[in-house]
């Protein structure tokens, strides 16, 4: 851009360039990068139009846990890229048995049970930080991940509970524990919120689904575990106030395994069979405006299949069971009952899908940060 144009005008166009090209442009001139890494820009920029992409989690026949990002626009699903974690990101988990905790704000957080660590990855930069969570032996633990909307600052929410074994009666005697990591403070801390989780809650290790800023979790009542009462924890990432929301009468009484979350749009939408039920259909429900407690059917879904996602276009992404442990992901049509298979198929139950636009969030993170909770220091791994 020419020295001529109004550096004001020259802040516009960058504002309207793809992530690839920002990270060349921060190599011309101080005050481009100066701009460009700048807390406002990466604001300004990360809510801005950009590109809609979906990354695609799942297992191989090798049961090796593979990526693929997906451009969701009018070439679906022709644009697909498959990703590699690079491997300073595997040298702060240590072991290569991670999973992902949740996606948000095009980041992805990643967390291995056997050294308790977390890494935040930026895709599109392929920038990352460590965080170590504390555990302890008497609690089991559930884990959160989002980005405030007010500030982009990416947290960790850490929920500690007694496990599905511990008798009930118990409960009264050790308290509920919640934890938020905030990565611009480097510190683990009480969230700001007074109404913490009920202490008689047990979180089901399935999906948490981040929408508009807000965390949700699948629970259950304690004493109600094999067949009880199901319900949804929400946790505010800008207020840190908990909520509790009903699920629908069809749904609060399912099996654990036969209910999921997802979204479309702004909105929260939930998925599963009726109780007892082995060959009915599935049902998909969306939450009403972000109104807690008012949900409204959708469709249905042919059997044999799960919810993983939607697309831009508002069509679902479900994976189908082909053989026992072998599942194939596809676009279907509710409607029609139309399916296109989008030529990605593995085993077991892991398709997960996280619809991301490329985030320039952690650009001014020192590379390879790990944080211990209480401070930080600089950890020595490279590509």
């Amino acid at each position: 851009m020419s020295d001529h144009i109004p550096f004001e005008i020259q802040s516009e166009i960058m504002n309207m360039l793809p992530i690839k090209s920002l990270l060349r442009f921060r190599s011309i001139c101080k005050q481009w990068k100066s701009l460009i890494d700048s807390s406002d820009f990466i604001a300004h920029h990360n809510s801005s139009q950009q590109q809609r992409h979906l990354l695609v989690s799942y297992y191989d026949n090798d049961y090796k846990q593979k990526y693929v990002s997906i451009v969701d626009d009018h070439t679906f699903p022709q644009q697909k890229v498959f990703l590699t974690v690079p491997v300073s990101v595997k040298e702060m988990l240590e072991y290569d048995d991670y999973r992902i905790i949740s996606s948000c704000h095009g980041l992805v957080c990643l967390y291995c049970d056997i050294t308790h660590m977390a890494v935040i990855w930026n895709i599109s930069i392929r920038k990352s930080v460590a965080v170590f969570v504390p555990r302890s032996d008497i609690y089991e633990t559930t884990l959160g991940f989002g980005v405030c909307r007010e500030t982009n600052d990416p947290k960790i929410v850490k929920i500690r509970y007694l496990n599905e074994w511990s008798r009930f009666d118990k409960v009264t005697c050790i308290p509920s524990q919640v934890e938020v990591f905030t990565l611009s403070t480097g510190v683990w801390r009480s969230p700001y919120g007074t109404n913490l989780p009920r202490k008689s809650f047990y979180y089901f290790p399935s999906d948490k689904v981040v929408v508009d800023g807000v965390l949700y979790w699948l629970a259950t009542i304690r004493n109600n575990m094999n067949d009880g009462f199901k319900l949804i924890v929400s946790f505010d990432m800008t207020s840190e106030e908990f909520r509790e929301i009903t699920l629908p009468d069809d749904l609060s009484q399912t099996s654990r395994h036969r209910i999921s979350m997802s979204y479309l749009g702004n909105s929260l939408v939930v998925c599963g069979y009726a109780k007892h039920a082995i060959y009915r259909d599935l049902s998909v429900w969306i939450m009403g405006g972000g109104v807690s407690n008012s949900f409204t059917k959708l469709f249905t879904i042919t059997p044999n299949a799960i919810l993983r996602g939607f697309r831009k276009t508002g069509e679902p992404i479900i994976a189908i069971q082909e053989r026992e442990f072998w599942r194939r992901l596809a676009v279907y049509e509710p409607y029609s009952k139309r399916i296109d298979y989008l030529g990605i198929g593995g085993v077991g139950f892991q398709f997960k899908v996280y619809p991301y636009k490329e985030t320039l969030i952690l650009l001014g993170q020192p590379d390879n940060m790990v944080y211990n909770g209480s401070g930080r220091w600089r950890a020595r791994y490279s590509d």
